[in-house]
This record gives structure tokens, C-alpha cells and sequence, in this order.
């Protein structure tokens, strides 16, 4: 008898030993959720059941190729009469839909789907009473009793559970037990044999007691953060401790949020710093689409632990968790990992438009999921303040700074100036006076036209370029040279640690999470939101000495037409501009007062008609399903994809996953949607050499075919 297996190579995992895996995580994440361990374990091993059948098992070997549809998961439930009666709703929801949207699958290869289209049965049955045999084997070997099920039987199960699921597909609402088996399988599927030892460490309540530190510089370190309140709404500048007050309000395990992933992978070093000595085996962990390539310990399992069940803390963006908003494929198994733990939505101010409809609606969620919600913001409108408190009822902690803490924070003296031009005789006084400069602008092309400049200007200044269109390993190397500091914490005396003159160009990525401190800043108007929290890269530095202290914040004058103003609303520039002093202080009391005139109004967008979970606390998706579409992308007009130079196809098509990352770009479609794809890892396009310098990233203009060379066109 040949051997049986579950996934094909390089692991090649037996499937006695895919099932085990998937039922001890299921039993593991069921315990955690207080539901039946028992028959949550025999849904592991029903699952994938039907990989036994020697039609998978050829094509798992490649020894035939596919003309038919073929379901594992259908095939599995021929066993069904395996069981009781009573287990029967559960073990059919765990199986099910596993893999697939049981009815309107993108592939139409759900249950409902072949049931409406074809004979499929008798091909899912296949040499029955072989197979059956040597499945009934590893039902027994786990302790399953068995006994000898005919084809009529075996048909009559599929029947039964065809018009079971006709059933349920026409209730609203989610399944539980498929969320659980989803999570499990996820999570065995990754991690293999290391299954069992990693799930030790899964559902652990971190220790936070680092965040209780004190510290007189930081007001919020000096409050009380126990109320009984379940929820927080904190509003204070940047610098006065609101991250640790957001982690001290926290009783479990946290989701923490952050809106760029330049942001995320600063918390994570930080956080993982942070919590290290109190929590030295702690399961943090950080999501995003290169999260691979940040890694805390070096571990291999490292990587692959990211997006599963369980972690202590997961550091994230709250796009990643909008799949339970739209009820996007998996949202069963975000929503089970998520329940009753800490979510941080950190940096809230940050949310336009679209997002922050989208954050709104989070709120809703997972306030009915019995999470405990902690919103951190350096400023926000007070219609969005009062939105969000309605969303929240009496049950959450108001935090504010009073007057005379925040006259504390006055930093910055802003300057109004027309043009780029009116910039240069400023920048050629900070070099001379050896200060660092934070040149922002508001498109990665301009930056790169401001740089090139700057670098010809200043041939012998440290210069550095940054936004988000420079291959993963590049932006990360360059992030690491602009924080100036090494993996355990000493200074480089590089950028933010120099002691001399600098100047660092960037678009609005260095707006949160990087803890750099410059002496002056030329940035170009963004609405007022993003430029307080842009200016607190300036000046951020605190002490006893330099309170009452400012630096310098020029803030070029926003465009005459619209199209120059994107990504931002030309109305919201133009009002932030106006509200803005002119060779004064700053002033922190008065900018709630100022935001409020910015954003007088906010336009939520009707997130309700797209979400499945309504304001009314109802359900809009059918069970057992998922939408097939992301209605996110859409809604956000996101379009990004990735693509690599020519000259790196050779490395990207033999590399490990966590290299490829590195070597991708990430674009918009329209921008190389001519170019050609790999067939491999994300299928990214293939640009010219020409589009692309390790100084100045991506070229989009330098993007056609006729820049490729001939020579790598050949190979």
C-alpha cells in the first residue's frame, strides 16, 4: 500500500500526520473559545479525510492531469454517518467550506456549486471500496471507531449534507466551528511538525508591567489607567506617552494597529524590545505584506507564524482586519481570534475618507465581538471624536491633556513660504549650522526630483531618500540608516543619531512610528491632521532643558488646481494653510479648535450598504459562505502590485519566500499593467533595469519596454 499525503513537496507531510496536526490545533483553539475539544479533534481528522482518495493522490504526484473538478473536502464527508447525529452540524460546517465558499465560489468549485452543475458524485466516489478502507484505517488509528459504509451509504451522506448546507446557506450569520477549523488547518498547514510546540505558546496574556514606568516628561505616565471602563479614548500630542497608557489599559492579548507599514515595523522592533526581559518566549508578531522580512528572533518558524491564530500581541494595519467587515475569505478565523481581546487602533487622526468610514465601522465589530477598544490620536475632529464615542456608550475612559500640560509641548515655530525655491537659502543655513533636515513632500515624485537636487547642492552631506516605491530590502535598510540606531539599540551616528549636518527627503511615510527627532523642517501642505503629526519628527526630543524650546517648521503653500493637491482635497490644504501662524508658536491648546474649522464636516462614506455585520447588530452574509471579491480594494481604490528589475528575475524565480519580498516593489497596476509578469511567488512585473536606482527607487517614467535590455530579454 502506497503512502498517503496531504501536501506535496518539498515537505511531502504524510496525511495521517496532516490530520493530527490540524486536530490538535483545533482541539488547542477550541479550548481557548470554550467549545467542544472533543469534537472539535474529530473535526481535524474528517476534514481533509478525503486526500485518501487515490484520484488526489495521483494529482498531488503528478501523475494525472486534472480535465474534472475534484473536492477533498466533498469526499470527506462520504463519512459522515461516521458519527453522531448530534456532531453532525458542526463536523459538516468544519469540513464544508474550508477551503471554498460553499455556494458562489470564485472557481464554482464549492459543494453547491458542482451540486447545481454536474454529476460529480459517482467521480468523488471513485474506487470506494479501496479507498475507503485505508481511510477507516486512520479514523482508527486516532481512536475513531469505524465500520464498513457502502456506496449507497456514502451517497446518502453526500445527499444529506448537500441539503443540510441548501439550508443553512439561506441563514445569515457566520459558523464558529468553520472559523475553528479554518484557523486550525491555517495554522498545522504552516507550521507542520512544530505544530505541537508552537501551540504552546498561542493564546498567552503578555505581561505588560513594562508600560507602568513613570516618567515626568511623559503626562500620561504620571495617570491612572485602571478604571473599570472597558474601552479608552485618548487624545494627546505626540511624545506624551500615549502608546504606553494605550498598552497599560490592555488586560489580554492585543491586537495593536498602526495606518503604514513603515509604522508597524517600527512598533514591532519596539515592542518586542520593550516587553523582551518580562516575556522572553512572548508569540509577538507583526502582519503586512512583508512582514516575513522583519523578523525579532531569526527563527524560521518565525515568518510563518505571522498571519495565524493565537499570538500574545500581532502588530497590524486595520485594513488587515476589514476582511470582517466584507466578509472576505477567513473573516470566520479573524473574528474567533479576535474575540474578547485588546484591539489598539493607534494613530486614528491619520484615517481619511474612505478608511476612517472603515475604521468606524471596525469599531462597531468588534465592539459586538467583546473586544475592549483603545483609540489613540495626537488630534481629531470633534465630529469624528463624537461619532465615535456614540459607538462606544458610557463604557470607555476619556483621556485628555489638560492647558497647562499641553503649553508643555509647544515645540515648533511655523513659517508660511510659496515655493520649493523660497526653501533653498533656508536649507543652506541649517547645513551651515550643522542641523539635521526633514524635507516631506506629498508624491514620491517630487521627492525624487527634491533629492536629486539637494544631493547636487550638497555633494558632501549625508543625504537619504525615502518613500514607499524602493524594493522591501532597500526601504528597510534605509529605514534602519535613518533611525541611526543598530538591532540592540547603540547609535550608528547616522541621521537621526548624528551630531551634524543631514538632510533626509521623504514622502508622508515618516509621519508615525518613527521615533526621529530633526532640527528643521520644509514640507509641503498636507491636511492639518497629518502635518501635526508630521511635525513631531521635529524638535521631538524632550527635556527639562529644552521645554519652552522651539524649532523651525516651513510649510510650502498648497497648489493652485486640485490634480497638484493629491493625494489630499485642495479645500482641506487650503483651509489648513489659512489656519496655520506665520512666524509663531505652534500652539497645542489651540489646535482642537483649529482641526475643528479644517474638518468642519467629515464625509462618511456609507460603509454600511458594503459591511455584512450592520449597525443594527444583524448579519447580511449567508453562512458557509464568503464574498469571493474584495469589496475593500475596490472601496479604497487599491490596485497595488508588485515588480522587480530585470536584472533580479533569475534570483526572484530560485529564492527562498523572505527574498523575494525583498527584491519586490510595490506599484500601481496602470503603471506596468504592458510590462510582462513571472510566473512565480506574487507573479510580479518585470521592469527595466533604467526605472530603478538604490538612491532614488522607482523611475515610473523610465518604465517601458524599450528600456529593456536585450540581452536579459534573451536569456
Amino acid at each position: 500500500m502506497e503512502k498517503l499525503f496531504a501536501k506535496s513537496g518539498p515537505e511531502w507531510t504524510s496525511l495521517k500526520d496532516h490530520l493530527y496536526h490540524v486536530a490538535i490545533a483545533a482541539k488547542s483553539i477550541a479550548m481557548h473559545l470554550k467549545l467542544d475539544e472533543n469534537l472539535a479533534f474529530k473535526g481535524g481528522i474528517l476534514h481533509d479525510i478525503g486526500k485518501a482518495h487515490p484520484e488526489f493522490q495521483k494529482r498531488l504526484k503528478g501523475r494525472t492531469k486534472p480535465t474534472t473538478v475534484f473536492r477533498h473536502e466533498i469526499a470527506s464527508l462520504f463519512f459522515i454517518s461516521l458519527f453522531p447525529k448530534e456532531e453532525h452540524s458542526a463536523l459538516i460546517e468544519m469540513v464544508v467550506g474550508h477551503h471554498k465558499s460553499t455556494k458562489n465560489d470564485t472557481g464554482e468549485k464549492g459543494l453547491l456549486d458542482l451540486d447545481d452543475k454536474e454529476d460529480y458524485e459517482e467521480f468523488h466516489l471513485g474506487e470506494w471500496n479501496e479507498w475507503s478502507i485505508q481511510a477507516n484505517e486512520i479514523f482508527n488509528h486516532f481512536g475513531i471507531p469505524t465500520k464498513v459504509i457502502t456506496k449507497n451509504e456514502a451517497l446518502a451522506n453526500l445527499e444529506y449534507v448537500v441539503s443540510y448546507c441548501k439550508t443553512k446557506v439561506k441563514e445569515k450569520g457566520f459558523s464558529d466551528w468553520r472559523g475553528l477549523l479554518m484557523g486550525a488547518d491555517h495554522f498545522a498547514s504552516a507550521l507542520i511538525n512544530s505544530t505541537e510546540k508552537e501551540l504552546k505558546n498561542c493564546f498567552l496574556k503578555p505581561n505588560l508591567s513594562f508600560f507602568e514606568r513613570k516618567h515626568m516628561l511623559y503626562p500620561l505616565s504620571q495617570l491612572d489607567a485602571s478604571s473599570p471602563k472597558k474601552h479608552s479614548l485618548v487624545v494627546a500630542c505626540t511624545g506624551a506617552g500615549k502608546t504606553d497608557f494605550l498598552f497599560r489599559r490592555c488586560k489580554g492579548r492585543v491586537f495593536y494597529t498602526l495606518p503604514f507599514q513603515a509604522s508597524i515595523n517600527a512598533m514591532y522592533k519596539r515592542v518586542s524590545k520593550d516587553l523582551e526581559k518580562n516575556n522572553p518566549e512572548l508569540d509577538i508578531r507583526v502582519l503586512h505584506a512583508s512582514s516575513s522580512v522583519i523578523k525579532r528572533k531569526g527563527n524560521e518558524e518565525e515568518e510563518v507564524l505571522q498571519s495565524l491564530v493565537g499570538s500574545s500581541i500581532k502588530i497590524l494595519t486595520p485594513h488587515q482586519l476589514s476582511s470582517i467587515a466584507f466578509g472576505l475569505k477567513g473573516y470566520e478565523a479573524l473574528l474567533l481570534d479576535l474575540k474578547g481581546c485588546d484591539v489598539i487602533l493607534d494613530e486614528i487622526h491619520t484615517y481619511t475618507g474612505v478608511s476612517q468610514a472603515i475604521v468606524i465601522k471596525l469599531v462597531e465589530i468588534l465592539k459586538s465581538n467583546d473586544c475592549s477598544i483603545h483609540i489613540g490620536t495626537a488630534t481629531m475632529p470633534s465630529i469624528l471624536y463624537n461619532r465615535i464615542v456614540a459607538i462606544l456608550g458610557d463604557d470607555v475612559l476619556e483621556i485628555s491633556l489638560p492647558e497647562n500640560e499641553l503649553e508643555k509641548f509647544n515645540r515648533h515655530k511655523t513659517f508660511k513660504i510659496e515655493t520649493v525655491e523660497d526653501a533653498l537659502p533656508l536649507i543652506m543655513d541649517a547645513v551651515s549650522e550643522d542641523k539635521k533636515v526633514l524635507i516631506v513632500m506629498n508624491r514620491v515624485t517630487n521627492a525624487q526630483v527634491v533629492f536629486e537636487r539637494l544631493t547636487k547642492l550638497y555633494p558632501t552631506i549625508p543625504s537619504l531618500l525615502l518613500h514607499s516605491r524602493f524594493k522591501r530590502g532597500d526601504r528597510n535598510k534605509k529605514e534602519r540608516d535613518l533611525i541611526g540606531l543598530d538591532d540592540e539599540g547603540r547609535s550608528l551616528s547616522k541621521f537621526n543619531t548624528s551630531n551634524s549636518a543631514c538632510i533626509v527627503v521623504s514622502t508622508q511615510i515618516v509621519e508615525v512610528s518613527l521615533d526621529i527627532s530633526f532640527d528643521v523642517m520644509i514640507t509641503e501642505a498636507a491636511p492639518l491632521d497629518a502635518l501635526a503629526q508630521r511635525f513631531g519628527r521635529i524638535n521631538r526630543k524632550r527635556s527639562l532643558e529644552t521645554i519652552g524650546k522651539t524649532k523651525d517648521i516651513y510649510v510650502i503653500a498648497p497648489p493652485q488646481e486640485p490634480k497638484d493637491a493629491l493625494p489630499y482635497d485642495l479645500d482641506v490644504l487650503n483651509r489648513t494653510y489659512e489656519v496655520l501662524p506665520d512666524g509663531e508658536i505652534f500652539q497645542e491648546k489651540l489646535l482642537q479648535e483649529k482641526i475643528d474649522i479644517v474638518f468642519p464636516n467629515i464625509y462618511f462614506l456609507d460603509i454600511e450598504t458594503h459591511s455584512v455585520f450592520k449597525s443594527d447588530g444583524s448579519v447580511s452574509i449567508n453562512k458557509l459562505t464568503h464574498r469571493s471579491k474584495s469589496i475593500l480594494f475596490e472601496l479604497l481604490d487599491i490596485d497595488s502590485v508588485s515588480c522587480i528589475c530585470e536584472s533580479d528575475l533569475n534570483e526572484y524565480e530560485n529564492s527562498y519566500f523572505e527574498r523575494r519580498l525583498e527584491l519586490e516593489i510595490p506599484i500601481r497596476y496602470f503603471t506596468v499593467a504592458k510590462m510582462n509578469q513571472s510566473q512565480k511567488g506574487n507573479k510580479p512585473f518585470i521592469i527595466p533595469n533604467k526605472a530603478y536606482s538604490s538612491e532614488l527607487g522607482l523611475i515610473t517614467s523610465l518604465i517601458k519596454e524599450e528600456n529593456l535590455d536585450v540581452n536579459n530579454q534573451i536569456l
